[in-house]
């Protein structure tokens, strides 16, 4: 079991290398003429790495700009640039001051100025700035419905952009005529680009109809201001913005694989989409493992499934997405020998932990059990953290630098 888990953290550590933003960015901006000087705003939790590696290969041509990151995310400073460290997964006053920024750099460019507008995920929360007559209180409050009911990525994005000054196309329209070349990093299955980071640059491809639904889904609650915003229609022409989409979860599970294939493990990557309830994620996961060694999955392999998998919330405990998805397998998995299952995060912080994500073997729910700890009663407390971290099942990064999605994995020797 010892290589099982040496040979788990490698590939962690390979995946989040290979999609660091350092590469994606040179790549995107390499041989690119710019005329004169450019401004600059990155935003997400890739923001510092992505600027950092943008103002190498620009050499001195960015004159100004902003930085905006999550708190911990910053790495030192960066000549020239404004940095701002803000809220995430909820937008707080730090939110709102850098969305301030960045409207009033943009209101500052004329028809010949060009700004690089590098987007991460993240930036819906870190990067706000709420229509007239919203409070961060009230938005802050819907964000948090939004994060606790259940709902998927695009449609929690589809609100926010309604009751946001710089979402859904507004930034780019602040921005005109002025010109933006984007450079992103997806965290969004699908890799819709009105969704990432709530598409400030990007046309809504969404409507007011959508929003509508979303709200009588969910049943959620709603001043009458936020409610007559969500039937205003968002930008659907964005004609100032060049867009190149960098880095997904596509090349995470591609580098997973490539991982395992060296360490002597056949890489079978079973889907880039996973988007249902993450303790759904894990039983499923679970039941694939049971299926190696009668059917198509033979001898030492991995089995990898990414995407980003939904919470409900619940109960009153800690925890995340991806160490609901291994504690919610672990049942599954009892007694399995030569196996582990492990479920993390790209960008290092698997909800409001400080664990990436979490991994277990067929001996984990034994464990658990010996310490009066049901898997069950902890999922049902949405308190995975702390189950996890009793029998060393936690799998602790740090912040990566980068934001693409999750990826599963059932490891088998």
């Amino acid at each position: 079991m010892e290589k099982l888990y040496r040979d788990a953290h490698a590939i962690i550590s390979q995946a989040i290398k290979d999609t660091l933003p350092h590469e994606a960015v040179r790549k995107a901006l390499q041989g690119r003429s710019f005329s004169g000087d450019v401004d600059l705003v990155a935003i997400g939790k890739a923001a510092w790495p992505m600027a950092k590696c943008a103002q190498h290969i620009l050499s001195g041509k960015i004159k100004s700009g902003l930085v905006v990151t999550k708190y911990g995310h910053v790495f030192g400073e960066l000549p020239g640039l404004e940095i701002v460290e803000a809220g995430h997964p909820i937008p707080d006053a730090n939110s709102l001051l850098a969305g301030e920024k960045a409207l009033q750099l943009a209101n500052s460019l004329g028809v010949n100025d060009q700004l690089i507008f590098l987007v991460s995920g993240g930036g819906s929360a870190l990067f706000e700035l709420p229509l007239p007559g919203l409070s961060l209180e009230e938005l802050s409050a819907i964000n948090r419905q939004l994060l606790s009911c259940g709902a998927n990525i695009n449609e929690i994005n589809i609100i926010r952009k309604r009751l946001s000054a710089i979402k859904g196309g507004r930034f780019a329209e602040a921005v005109a005529p002025a010109r933006i070349f984007a450079v992103v990093l997806s965290d969004v299955l699908g890799n819709r680009l009105d969704s990432i980071a709530s598409g400030p640059a990007a046309p809504d491809i969404s409507t007011a109809k959508d929003a509508e639904a979303i709200v009588d889904k969910y049943a959620l609650n709603l001043s009458d201001m936020a409610c007559r915003y969500l039937k205003q229609e968002t930008p659907k022409i964005i004609a100032n913005v060049e867009t190149v989409l960098a880095g997904s979860v596509e090349l995470l599970c591609q580098s997973a694989a490539k991982s395992a294939a060296s360490l002597g493990y056949t890489p079978y990557i079973l889907s880039t989409s996973m988007d249902c309830h993450a303790q759904k994620a894990g039983r499923y996961a679970a039941s694939l493992a049971h299926q190696i060694g009668h059917g198509v999955y033979q001898g030492p392999c991995a089995l990898i499934l990414g995407g980003e998998t939904i919470v409900h919330i619940t109960g009153e405990g800690k925890g995340g997405r991806n160490q609901e998805i291994a504690l919610a397998a672990a049942e599954g998995i009892e007694g399995l020998d030569n196996m582990l299952l492990f479920s993390f995060s790209s960008d290092g912080t698997d909800g409001p932990t400080n664990a990436a994500g979490g991994v277990v073997d067929g001996r984990t729910a034994g464990k658990l059990r010996g310490k009066g700890i049901y898997p069950h009663s902890v999922l049902a407390n949405n308190d995975s953290y702390h189950a996890l971290q009793s029998v060393n099942g936690l799998i602790i990064t740090g912040p990566t630098g980068t934001n693409v999605n999750d990826v599963t994995i059932i490891l088998h020797k």
